[in-house]
């Protein structure tokens, strides 16, 4: 019997009530800090949960013309908006759909800024548009190179050494990006670096976004230490808002992929257990981080440390059902053999996995569902053949 009734197979299942306590400590620590949580379309994306993120924050950032144009349309607030580069033919869009412009470049800045200036001198003031600059600050604790975004040669941010020592009339704040996952320790260690390299214009600015990738909701993050170190700074730096724009702490730990096992194979002893989802299309961190995700009732194991382990009994390798050959993690070992029909339940695959899923192979891809505080699900979306075929069209 399955552990979600009522919900397609596969599904992504968002439960409410995790979703809110999730919710409820952002804004509590926003409260004390005396700082702003924005919610990071690049993480989550569902729109149809936004009446209930309203009731708790304000504003989103926004990466791309689309991500600009779902929070200003179905968020209801113009976006805080970055991206690595503009272009001519939907900046006008960006404008309309954002409240910051943040630029990467000084180039992109001198390119569009006139655009901007024209914006806000035929607009009213409640539709102007600030001006910021993200700044690398060459500093960061990040250990896999793929989300490293302040590695030797990076395409993000200026440098101290670029800045001019009188910035810009216009530009209003600095962006900085250079955490994931990471905790309040490492946030404490990059303001050193960020003050020893950019206090020098900070009385030029009215805000400052120190990004994303602050993973409060973890169950081990020191939010007191976040709350103090943020006070510290807030001290030091008074005339300075500041914003904080995590997108993995809104949905951390706030549902499952559920699917279900469809064949098991063995080859020379190794039994794989084919479900009907994937990796490589609905869990692509997985491969990509890497890391193997936690399965509901099995036991992730470690292969090498005991000799023999993947042969033995009720230990599984698990394959999605598309024909890339790595599209496999291992191993597992459950608490009875799997048999065609077993509900298979990845835990925490709401944030990123749910914006980055693609539709490789034409495989049937999971529904989205939500668990509300009273047990039912509600299907928000159910994806069809015709999904696919206008992807291709």
């Amino acid at each position: 019997m399955s552990q979600y009734p009522g919900a397609p197979s596969p599904a992504y299942i968002l439960e409410e009530s995790r979703l809110r306590n999730n919710l409820s400590l952002i804004t509590s620590i926003a409260e004390r800090a005396g700082v702003e949580f924005i919610l990071a379309f690049k993480a989550f994306a569902l729109w149809r949960t936004f009446p209930i993120f309203r009731e708790y924050i304000h504003h989103t950032t926004a990466s791309s013309p689309y991500e600009a144009r779902l929070a200003f349309e179905e968020f209801g607030s113009r976006a805080h908006t970055y991206t690595p580069a503009y272009e001519e033919e939907t900046f006008q869009e960006m404008l309309r759909c954002s409240s910051v412009i943040t630029f990467n470049s000084l180039n992109q800045y001198q390119r569009f800024q006139p655009l901007v200036a024209k914006w806000n001198a035929t607009h009213e003031a409640s539709q102007y548009v600030d001006c910021g600059l993200r700044v690398n600050p060459e500093y960061s604790e990040i250990e896999t190179a793929l989300y490293d975004p302040c590695a030797p040669g990076s395409r993000f941010g200026v440098l101290n050494t670029a800045l001019p020592s009188q910035l810009p009339q216009d530009i209003r704040g600095f962006h900085i990006h250079c955490h994931c996952e990471s905790s309040s320790y490492a946030f404490e260690n990059t303001l050193k670096h960020l003050e020893e390299k950019f206090a020098g214009w900070f009385d030029q600015l009215e805000w400052i976004n120190f990004g994303g990738g602050h993973l409060v909701t973890r169950a081990d993050y020191d939010v007191e230490h976040l709350i103090s170190t943020l006070t510290a700074f807030k001290s030091r730096h008074p005339h300075l808002r500041v914003i904080m724009e995590p997108g993995s702490a809104f949905a951390w730990q706030t549902g499952p992929l559920v699917a279900k096992i469809v064949d098991v194979v063995t080859n020379a002893g190794v039994k794989t257990a084919l479900f009907n989802a994937s990796f490589t299309c609905h869990m692509p961190d997985c491969l990509e981080m890497p890391y193997h995700p936690r399965v509901r009732g099995a036991e992730t194991l470690a292969v090498g440390k005991e000799e023999g382990l993947e042969t033995a009994e009720c230990v599984y390798r698990l394959g999605g059902n598309s024909c890339l050959s790595g599209d496999y993690m291992g191993y597992w070992r459950f608490k009875q053999p799997l048999n065609v029909g077993d509900e298979i339940i990845f835990e925490d695959m709401i944030h990123y996995t749910t914006v980055k899923t693609n539709m490789f192979n034409g495989i049937h891809h999971p529904a989205i569902c939500m668990q509300h505080l009273d047990g039912t699900i509600e299907v928000l979306r159910q994806y069809q053949y015709e999904d696919y075929r206008d992807r291709m069209d």
